[in-house]
Formats: structure tokens, C-alpha cells, sequence
């Protein structure tokens, strides 16, 4: 008799870490769980967390609070998530730190300095030396300045409210009406012909990108992107900044035109860069640097131009100052002024006079 021998059972190790573990260890990158605490300790709210925080990956207010979460309760995950931000290198972790939100005590603060004034480093040195328990660590007068720049954009300082629009601006016209039309009612049906004239009118227009790009170095304002809150720095060359939430425009001569540009009209300063611009005049205004160093900013168009929140109406002037806030059919600009430059096309002009 032949005896076969029992099969040998092959002893399979199950992993104690469930499979969705796994995965969203590998979603969640040790910067992003470093960006999350520091998010949590400064605002102890994670709505505000999810809105103003920018992660490595698009998550939603449902994963962020998953992941908080399983940092505080879950030991696997905490554990493994607190090793890979100890391998962390310092000049990561301090760069990840400087972009820590701004907590309701920071911006309390940092809202009591009047609109009107014009702070310095200095001001914002001496804020942070009177409440180091305040601020974060990484704060630095200069960040401050930049986030107190922010809040005056947006009227959110204590001494600034926001003015209606004059009563005759609200009518309503053929464009609101249209802003009001639901998307979701009208047909959507396919048209081949329409297609076709879209997929040539597209042609046209990348070939007018092309054409422009190829100009650029003959504008007289430049357009940059704004890809973090630094401030502008100014050469030699720039007398002035118009700074918004998505380009900002170098003025470099003394008198530029600010309005929408389309195929038959060319404008200094495009406004529709920066966002919607079909309320905006094709031209809207002009600013102009006299011989004494002042700045000031013409009405030409339709609309109002508000300046610091007072209304300047079509036809009239007002004198810019450094960070006044310009503010265009709900597109905000701070104004910035390139002061050193100013002060050397001062003295000039007082040496002029003076022979």
C-alpha cells in the first residue's frame, strides 16, 4: 500500500491593517497631516479647515474630518502618521508652518490698525513683540503686513463698512437678467454646425494667444500671476502695483487706462484677467502719476469706482494712495505704491523748481 502524504498547509499571514487604512495612508502624505494639525490648533474648526487649507489632494470636508479623526483615536494610523512627519526635513516642516491660517485672535489684532494709516514693518514688529502668545510662531512682520492688506481688500477691518451702489445703478439690464436664467431649463440639445464654428473659433483665438504672448515685451504694464501672498517686489522701472486675487498689473509709465479689452480696442490694464469684466467699461479709467509724486485715478466709464469704499462716479478723479483699495464691478485691487521711486521723481521735481 501506498500511503500519499497529507498536503502541507500553507500558512497565509493576515494583515491586521483593514484595506481602507492602507489607502488612505497613501493619500494622506505626512505634509498634509502636518498642515491639518496646524490648521486645527490655529482655528479649532474644520469647515474653516477644508475652505482655506490647500492640500496636496482635493479633500472633502467628510475625509478631513475622517482623518482628524483617526489621528486622535486610531492608534495604527497615528502612530504611523507621526513617523513620517518626524522624517520630515526642517526647511519643509518651517515651510508648511508659514502657511498656517490666520486664527480670530491674529486677525482681531490685525484688524484694530485703521484703513486710512499707512503702516510700516515697524508696526507690525511691534505687534508681534506685545503679544507673542497671539500670533504664530512663524509670523513675521512682513506676513502680516500682507494679511492686513488682505482685510482691507475685503472691508473686513474695524473702522471700514461697505456703501450701497447709488440708487440709479439699480436697474436691472439685459446682462443680469441673463446672470438670473437657469442653465438647467434651457434644452440642451447638440448641434454640429455650432460645434463646428466653436472648434474654429478656438483655433483663432489660440492663434491671437500666440500673437499676443509674442508682444508682451512691448506692453507698458505687465501682467503677473500671483502665486502666494509676497509682496511685489519693485525694480527700478515700476512706478506702481495693482495688485488682485488672481494677477497683479506693474504700471511703468506715468499715465495707463484700465478697462476691457477686445478684438478692435487694446487696453493697458485688461481687467477681465482678473474675473468676470462684462460690467466693465472698455474704458473704465485712467491712472495718472503727476509731476509732485500723486497718483491719481479717472472715472470714464459707466460705473462707479470705489476707492477705499467712498464712490468716485463717471467723471470724476480721486487721489491714490499706497494700499488704497480699488474696487471695479466686484473686482477688488489694492494699489500699491513703489515709494522709493516716488521720493527720488520728488526730489527731482523740487531741484526743477527750484532752478
Amino acid at each position: 500500500m501506498v500511503l500519499n502524504p497529507a498536503p502541507l498547509t500553507k500558512r497565509v499571514k493576515k494583515s491586521k491593517q483593514p484595506l481602507h487604512i492602507t489607502k488612505d495612508l497613501g493619500r494622506w502624505k505626512p505634509t498634509d497631516d502636518l498642515l491639518l494639525i496646524n490648521a486645527v490648533l490655529q482655528t479649532t474648526d474644520l469647515t474653516s479647515v477644508h475652505l482655506g487649507v490647500k492640500f496636496s489632494c482635493r479633500f472633502t470636508l467628510r475625509e478631513i474630518k475622517e482623518r482628524w479623526y483617526a489621528l486622535l483615536y486610531d492608534p495604527v494610523i497615528s502612530k504611523l502618521a507621526w513617523q513620517a512627519m518626524r522624517q520630515l526635513h526642517p526647511e519643509a516642516i518651517a515651510a508648511i508652518q508659514s502657511k498656517a491660517l490666520f486664527s480670530q485672535a491674529e486677525e482681531a489684532l490685525l484688524a484694530k490698525i485703521g484703513s486710512t494709516s499707512q503702516p510700516k514693518l515697524d508696526v507690525f514688529q511691534e505687534l508681534l513683540s506685545k503679544h507673542p502668545n497671539v500670533f504664530h510662531p512663524s509670523r513675521s512682520p512682513k506676513s502680516l503686513l500682507v494679511h492686513w492688506q488682505l482685510l482691507k481688500q475685503y472691508y473686513l477691518l474695524d473702522d471700514q463698512s461697505v456703501q450701497p451702489l447709488p440708487k440709479g445703478d439699480q436697474v436691472l439690464n439685459f446682462s443680469d437678467a441673463e446672470q438670473m436664467v437657469d442653465d438647467v431649463k434651457l434644452k440642451d440639445s447638440r448641434d454640429e454646425v455650432l460645434e463646428h464654428e466653436l472648434m474654429i473659433s478656438d483655433r483663432h483665438q489660440k492663434r491671437e494667444i500666440r500673437q499676443l504672448e509674442q508682444e508682451l515685451p512691448r506692453w507698458q504694464v505687465l501682467v503677473d500671476s500671483i502665486t502666494g501672498m509676497s509682496m511685489p517686489d519693485f525694480d527700478n522701472q515700476t512706478l506702481a502695483a495693482l495688485r488682485g486675487r488672481m494677477v497683479r498689473y506693474l504700471m511703468r509709465s506715468r499715465e495707463i487706462t484700465l478697462g476691457r479689452a477686445t478684438k478692435d480696442k487694446q487696453i493697458d490694464v485688461d481687467l477681465s484677467l482678473e474675473g468676470p469684466a462684462w460690467k466693465i467699461s472698455r474704458k473704465q479709467g485712467i491712472i495718472k502719476l503727476k509731476n509732485n509724486g500723486d497718483f491719481f485715478i479717472a472715472n470714464e466709464g459707466r460705473r462707479p469706482i470705489y476707492i477705499d469704499g467712498r464712490p468716485v462716479l463717471s467723471g470724476n478723479k480721486w487721489k491714490l494712495n499706497n494700499n488704497s483699495v480699488v474696487e471695479i464691478a466686484g473686482l477688488r485691487f489694492v494699489f500699491l505704491i513703489n515709494l522709493d521711486l516716488i521720493s527720488l521723481i520728488k526730489a527731482e521735481a523740487a531741484k526743477m523748481t527750484q532752478q
